[in-house]
């Protein structure tokens, strides 16, 4: 009595120029698998939810595909590939609208559209720098620089906003409120040199060592400045208030689990813990620190009213005189503009990193 006839459960996903089908089948042998007028003509033995039989389907793919079908066959399934004729993304797998009841997506291998396109990006890139250092010189070496390079430069950001942390929580343990007042004069030394030197992070995503974007890194770099240097920096009786207090230690907070998770890539390591850290602290600190900023810019204008500094009259024939506060007052705007890019960013780094349920995709 000859073997029945049986359709096998087939998964597929795809990328822009491949699309791969997963059968299974477990203990396959003879496998006859060809592409004919644009359909994939499966036929095989092996065992599947029918148990032990003949397993055979037909696809007809939405669009052109290439003829020559790579298939490789394990203990447990057949994995089959097959390259598009043209590089684009499908909305389906199959001619037909409606999906064949044995056909269903692979998520083990599913991405969205905007993530292939990432990825593809991401490969091309990898390529183009393959071949850039290949031309310049040994990639080990070059590569093994460049992370050297990114470790030490995050780990002495790393110490230094630790050092501004610890120094603050011992501070407010010991004396209490009474630290909020002195902590300009205590700590401000260490904060000028780490933000000085955070110019050097936009300046690597500016000319490519790292990939960040540029425009987060720089308004970070910048508004922290601002507050840092103009806000604090110049004016005295700024430095005795509260709030630099709440604004350094929201900066710091979120420094010393940012700085770890970038030293632990350098050296491909990926501390789970550490990586949640990154991902997921920043969503109250941001607007936390935020906060702290304008109000330090809120109680910093009357200062600046009242001692007349960075205020200036324009020429002859207007003769109006421009306070620094109107200045002050449009960057309290830009702050909150800020926010919302960077809390963007960040958010969509997030939803990269741990994505979100899987959608029923046909």
């Amino acid at each position: 009595m000859e073997a029945q006839v049986l359709t096998p459960h087939v998964y597929w996903a795809q990328r822009h120029r491949e699309l791969y089908l997963r059968v299974e089948l477990s203990d396959v042998q003879n496998p006859a698998i060809s592409i004919t007028e644009n359909v994939l003509h499966f036929k095989a033995q092996g065992h599947g939810a029918k148990g032990d039989n003949v397993y055979e389907f037909h696809l007809e793919f939405l669009d052109l595909v290439k003829s020559e079908p790579v298939y490789k066959l394990t203990q447990r399934q057949v994995n089959i590939t097959v390259q598009k004729k043209v590089s684009q993304w499908w909305e389906r797998l199959t001619k037909q609208e409606k999906r064949p009841l044995f056909l269903a997506p692979d998520f083990d291998r599913w991405l969205d559209e905007s993530d292939a396109e990432m990825e593809l990006r991401a490969k091309e890139e990898e390529r183009l720098n393959k071949l850039r250092l290949e031309s310049q010189g040994s990639p080990e070496t070059l590569t093994s620089l460049k992370k050297g390079y990114l470790f030490m430069y995050n780990f002495v950001q790393f110490l230094g906003f630790s050092w501004v942390f610890v120094n603050m929580t011992v501070r407010f343990c010991i004396l209490g409120k009474e630290s909020f007042y002195d902590t300009f004069h205590t700590v401000a030394d260490m904060m000028y040199f780490c933000q000085m030197l955070a110019v050097v992070e936009t300046i690597n995503a500016a000319i490519g060592v790292t990939k960040s974007p540029v425009i987060p890194s720089l308004i970070q770099l910048l508004g922290r400045n601002f507050i840092l240097f103009i806000v604090f920096g110049t004016m005295e009786e700024m430095q005795n208030k509260a709030v630099v207090f709440f604004v350094f230690y929201t900066w710091s907070m979120t420094e010393i689990f940012r700085y770890p998770f970038y030293m632990l890539t350098c050296i491909d390591m990926d501390w789970k813990v550490v990586t949640w850290l990154r991902y997921t602290v920043w969503i109250p600190l941001y607007p936390l620190g935020c906060l702290a900023e304008a109000v330090s810019v809120i109680q910093s204008i009357p200062v600046f009213n009242e001692t007349g500094r960075f205020s200036f009259t324009l020429p002859y024939p207007v003769k109006v005189k421009v306070r620094f506060s109107f200045f002050l007052q449009i960057y309290l705007i830009m702050l909150f503009l800020g926010l919302y890019i960077n809390f963007r960013h960040l958010y969509k780094q997030r939803r990269r990193r741990y994505g979100q349920k899987k959608k029923k995709i046909h």
